[in-house]
Formats: C-alpha cells, sequence, structure tokens
C-alpha cells in the first residue's frame, strides 16, 4: 500500500496536462522575456535622471598625441604656464611648450617600456615621475635632462603618487599606501606612518597634506592627517563598492561609488558626514571613474565609455556632454590647474583639453 500511495501520487491520473501549441509556447516566452523590458522602461522614464539631458555647448577638443599609450597624469612646471609633460603605460613621457596643443614624445634611456608612469608634479622647475615596476625620475631643469632615483627593494608596494613639495622635497605614496618623504633630493626617505593600509585602488591628496584611499576592493576607505603614525580606516557608506574618493574646494570629501553613484561629504572636519548619494543617470551601464571641480560650483565626472558628465550646481542637477560620447575609449582622469585649463585622460591615447572659449561666460 506504501507504495502503490507513493505511484498514485507521483503518477496521478487525475491530473491532466493543457496542450499548447509551439507557437503559443514561443509567444508565452517571448511575452516573458518583453514585459520586464517594458517594466523597465516605464520606470526610467518616470525618473528625472534616466536619460540625462545633453550639454548645449562641448568646451573639449581632442587633442592628437604621437602615441597609442594610455595616459594617466599631466603637470605643468610653474616657471611656464604653457610648458608641461604627460606620463602613462610603456613607458610614455610626453612634452608640451604650447599649454598641451601639440605633444612630443621624449625618450629614456630605460631598459624596456614596461613601465607604467602613474604619477607626475612639479614645484617650479623640479620634478618628479613614478610608477611601477617600482621605478622614479628627477629632474632639476623643467625636464631638459632626467635622472633616475635608485629605490630599495624593500620598499612596500611600488610608487603610485608623487608630491613635488619644494627644492629637494617630495612625498611619495605607495600601492600599499606607505607614506614616504625627502628633503635631500630623493637620497633619504623618511616614512611617514609606522603601517600601510593595504593594497589600495587609488589615493588623492589634500592641499593641506592629508590622503585618502580607497582599498582595492573598494569596501573601506582610509584617511591620513600629517603628525598621525597610522591611517584610520572607515567603512563605505553604502552597500556600493568605493570607485574613487578625492578632496573638495572646501576640503570636504567626494565619493564615487560602483554603478555610477556620486557623494559629498558635508563637514571638513568630519569624514564620516556624507550627504545623500545620487546616481546621475540611471540608464548608464557605464561606471564613473573620477571626478574634479573646475569652479567651486562645476563639477565635472568622466567614465567608462566617453562618458562625461557636469553639474553645474554643485552636483544637485547634471548633463553629459554628448559631443565626446563618440570616442572609443573609457575617460580615466580629468584634471583642472584652474577654471580655465583642464584636461580629460584616457586609454589609448586619448586626451582631451578642455577650451575655455567654447563655455559659457561664467
Amino acid at each position: 500500500m506504501l507504495f502503490n500511495k507513493r505511484f498514485m501520487v507521483s503518477f496521478n491520473p487525475f491530473q491532466s496536462k493543457t496542450w499548447r501549441s509551439p507557437a503559443s509556447t514561443a509567444w508565452a516566452k517571448a511575452l516573458g522575456r518583453l514585459l520586464p523590458l517594458v517594466a523597465i522602461a516605464l520606470f526610467c522614464s518616470s525618473c528625472s535622471n534616466a536619460f540625462l539631458s545633453n550639454l548645449p555647448y562641448n568646451p573639449w577638443a581632442q587633442i592628437e598625441l604621437p602615441v597609442s599609450a594610455t595616459v594617466l597624469d599631466l603637470a605643468f612646471t610653474d616657471s611656464d604656464p604653457n610648458h608641461g609633460w604627460l606620463v602613462g603605460t610603456e613607458a610614455t613621457l610626453l612634452e608640451t611648450f604650447d599649454g598641451g596643443n601639440t605633444w612630443e614624445q621624449r625618450a629614456l634611456a630605460l631598459e624596456s617600456n614596461n613601465y607604467r608612469f602613474s604619477s607626475i608634479d612639479f614645484k617650479g622647475d623640479e620634478g618628479w615621475v613614478v610608477g611601477e615596476p617600482a621605478i622614479m625620475l628627477n629632474t632639476k631643469d623643467g625636464g631638459s635632462s632626467w635622472s633616475r632615483i635608485p629605490l630599495s627593494e624593500k620598499l612596500p608596494g611600488a610608487p603610485l603618487v608623487v608630491t613635488a613639495l619644494g627644492p629637494d622635497t617630495a612625498e611619495m605614496v605607495t600601492d600599499v599606501a606607505a607614506i614616504y618623504r625627502t628633503e635631500d633630493g630623493g637620497r633619504n626617505w623618511k616614512a611617514l606612518v609606522q603601517d600601510a593600509a593595504g593594497v589600495v585602488r587609488n589615493i588623492a591628496r589634500s592641499p593641506d597634506g592629508g590622503y585618502v584611499s580607497v582599498s582595492a576592493r573598494g569596501n573601506f576607505y582610509s584617511t591620513w592627517e600629517p603628525g598621525e603614525l597610522d591611517w584610520e580606516p572607515h567603512q563605505r557608506t553604502s552597500s556600493r563598492r568605493v570607485q574613487n574618493m578625492g578632496y573638495r574646494p572646501d576640503g570636504s570629501l567626494w565619493l564615487l561609488a560602483k554603478g555610477g553613484s556620486v557623494q559629498f561629504g558635508e563637514d571638513p572636519l568630519d569624514v564620516e558626514a556624507w550627504g545623500k548619494m545620487v546616481t546621475p543617470e540611471f540608464a548608464s551601464s557605464w561606471g564613473l571613474l573620477d571626478l574634479a571641480y573646475r569652479t567651486p560650483e562645476e563639477v565635472w565626472v568622466s567614465g567608462g565609455g566617453g562618458n562625461l558628465l557636469v553639474s553645474e550646481d554643485g552636483g544637485q542637477t547634471w548633463m553629459r556632454d554628448q559631443d565626446v560620447g563618440d570616442l572609443p575609449s573609457n575617460f580615466y582622469r580629468v584634471i583642472f590647474s584652474d577654471q580655465n585649463h583642464g584636461f580629460v585622460l584616457g586609454q589609448a591615447g586619448t586626451l582631451l583639453k578642455y577650451d575655455a572659449m567654447a563655455a559659457p561666460a561664467a
């Protein structure tokens, strides 16, 4: 009886199946796939920022470069604002004398071109370049000649960011957030933190010498102020992993999160005081990678797939610069040295220059 009961449950003759033709089955499957897309479209159409309005002007001009490498950082000498340098992958070192309109490649006596120059900075005519595998270059004559600074094999991590501070003086941060300072042209370095913060995604320096770093996985961020012995870790502000962070003009922080979200700090003295996280454009599937202020109210955000967004009211409303959206490049960095001079750095030799004459008068 037990066997029969199981058999009857499994093969109940009174349970019938409705026969459907192959055509109706295919239609039902297609309808099932279509309904979620319709729902998403209806949802997005009801959102004011589902699709951003196009910027009515385009202040960015594409600059031709003599290389196809990805460019990562840029700096101009203090003595001549038109004389600058651009660095990137494949040991790329480019020089300009006309404010960045044209660039010329400069060769270095290196054993290979496999270096990734990640950071460059100048104070006066003294400049520094760092990258990986661990390498540091120094010039004291605006780049007419470059010398290689020996680095210890015991250096924790590879140099990631360098900041020129004065004659023979610079700070270097590695990709595990070890901070060092030299005051004798790189012959000796003093560690400013006892322990590194661990592998980081990126690091930014404030004008007063503080740092903020994002962990490699984006699950937390850390801050450091001059005089402190260790980094102070902080939990991320939401379930979304942190992509990048930096400093606002008032000294508070900004944050970009996975999924194209932006968040602004509310207090320069409290690194855990944050405003509401916003997503400038819900329909965009490309992540946001970097942020920079042209003025205290005008904010530019760069991202993957030619994504370039701007807010002219401090982040309350946003527009898209669609004129550069067709460029086949990810925009990794956006940099403003002042409100009239800015650049967007991307992959495969992509460089955009800000044209103040093409923008409306402030």
